[in-house]
């Protein structure tokens, strides 16, 4: 492996990872305008607080189903007309729910059911990104999309509450289901044809299968768990600065500023080691980067200022780079033939982990002070930093013949 640092300009030569980026970009804000809108519609038309909150959370959970099951088909299938195929059949689902008088139940249902094809989708763009890009700028391509989507979703945030204002919860669902047809047209058209990995046996089967022997690898699972238990821990903590904020006295107008902090910081720490920092550094900073991400947290147990509690929070969103030092260990862990479910398993698990810290958090909170809750997530956080080995890459990368088909 080269030491010497990708740049962006390799990564955007390539054209098929810029069809990706674009496509995946555009769609990931109007999933967030879309889960806007249909919070503010659910609450009018039903006043529940609570149902407005599963509706903004409603498309994570079903992806352990997609995960788990229907893994294997971000390999078998081709990835042009899969990843088309998801961009249509959000489009759909987005104007259903903008066109149609959907009872919430049913609306919540769809929103649920499209849900459970997301980990196949995101494994097969993301097994595309590992083919097509190669060396370094494997792991500056996901550096990018990282921040990318990061944007993406302070942009879908931002819009969506200007969308909503002035169009209407329904006619900015429109505008979502326009969004995504935009984003399977570039696919359609831009995207070259890639083969699909031929598999054995039943989908449900393989999917199964692999998932189960990649989990029962000691260094898939060490590198997947590292992956998911920070993100998650830190995010229970952050899921409580509105109530740290209101219960501190902080203006209104500061809670929004203070919630914008881990993500600029996960922006800033993603571009600096990504573009800056050389690809062996990388790996020896994994474990002090957790450091970094869950340090912060922990100063909130003495309450400090305002001002102080948002650099905290700007320091330890920088240290989400430390996933930057695992990305190529884990594509080298993985066999080729199972890249997009492996990849799959990844983004479920970070998605499930990351809606269970806020509860686990949560639950503290509701026992005690929210800067002990807020605290605690930042211990977890630092403990997690004890699974990352001396050297990320030292081990050896699993046998791609014990885990390439289901049987």
């Amino acid at each position: 492996m080269t030491d010497t640092p990708a740049t962006y300009r390799d990564v955007f030569a390539v054209r098929s990872y810029s069809v990706i980026f674009a496509s995946r970009t555009l769609a990931i804000a109007a999933d967030t305008l879309r889960m806007v809108a249909l919070s503010v519609l659910v609450f009018t038309a039903t006043g529940s607080a609570w149902l407005s909150a599963i509706t903004f959370g409603i498309g994570f959970l079903p992806q352990v189903i997609g995960g788990m099951l229907l893994g294997s088909l971000s390999d078998r299938l081709r990835p042009r007309p899969l990843i088309t195929a998801a961009y249509v059949i959000e489009c759909a689902t987005a104007a259903a729910l903008a066109l149609l008088p959907l009872p919430t139940w049913l609306a919540l249902t769809l929103v649920a059911a499209v849900a459970v094809g997301t980990p196949v989708f995101n494994g097969a763009s993301n097994r595309l990104i590992a083919e097509v890009l190669v060396g370094d700028a494997y792991v500056l391509g996901r550096s990018v999309s990282t921040m990318a989507s990061g944007g993406a979703q302070l942009l879908g945030l931002a819009a969506g509450g200007i969308a909503v204002a002035a169009l209407g919860p329904q006619r900015a669902l429109l505008v979502t289901a326009g969004c995504h047809l935009v984003a399977a047209m570039i696919i359609r058209c831009g995207l070259p044809e890639f083969p699909a990995i031929p598999g054995a046996g039943g989908v449900v089967r393989q999917s199964w299968s692999v998932n189960a022997r990649l989990l029962a690898d000691a260094w898939v699972r060490r590198l997947l768990l590292v992956q998911w238990l920070p993100c998650a821990f830190f995010v229970g903590g952050e899921a409580l600065l509105v109530a740290y904020a209101v219960g501190r006295g902080f203006p209104p107008a500061s809670v929004g500023l203070l919630l914008a902090t881990p993500p600029a910081g996960m922006l800033l720490g993603q571009l600096v080691v990504g573009r800056f920092v050389r690809p062996e550094t990388r790996t020896r900073l994994v474990a002090p980067l957790i450091l970094l991400l869950g340090l912060p947290p922990i100063a909130f147990i003495v309450d400090p200022p305002l001002i102080v509690c948002g650099v905290l929070m700007l320091l330890g969103g920088a240290g989400f780079a430390y996933s930057l030092g695992l990305q190529r260990p884990f594509l080298d862990a993985v066999p080729e033939v199972n890249r997009g479910q492996a990849f799959g398993l990844l983004s479920t698990g970070l998605m499930t982990f990351q809606g269970l810290g806020p509860v686990l958090f949560g639950a503290v909170a509701q026992i005690g002070p929210t800067r002990v809750a807020i605290a605690a997530a930042g211990v977890a956080t630092v403990a997690t930093a004890l699974l990352v080995p001396r050297k990320a890459g030292s081990a050896a990368p699993v046998s791609p013949a014990t885990v390439t088909m289901g049987g």
